[in-house]
């Protein structure tokens, strides 16, 4: 029995256009909530295996649209905030990543 990996890594693949409109691949590695609000961590997808990434931190916005069921994420000004999130997700992955300062 041959089980294919390659459609199961999809499931995390997220797609979002930066400013320009480019299409920009990221794998989905966590949602975490503070103080009533959800976070999305997200670690961009580049040609080049790079050892090392920086991870992004967007917050979670649901759209007005009551019909639509899409969320649309933003930037997070509030460094206090970008820090309790990449806090939380430090310690919960801990032992997966080795996270530098």
């Amino acid at each position: 029995m041959e089980e294919n990996f390659e459609e199961e890594e999809l499931d995390n693949i997220v797609i979002l256009n930066d400013e320009d409109g480019n299409e920009v691949k990221f794998e989905f590695l966590d949602l975490i909530e503070l103080d009533d609000e959800e976070y999305v961590v997200l670690l961009p997808i580049t040609e080049e295996e790079e050892e090392e990434g920086e991870v992004v931190i967007l917050k979670v916005e649901d759209t007005d649209d009551e019909d639509s069921e899409e969320e649309s994420y933003v930037s997070i000004e509030d460094e206090d905030t970008l820090n309790k999130v990449f806090d939380i997700f430090k310690e919960k992955f801990k032992d997966d990543f080795d996270f530098v300062d």
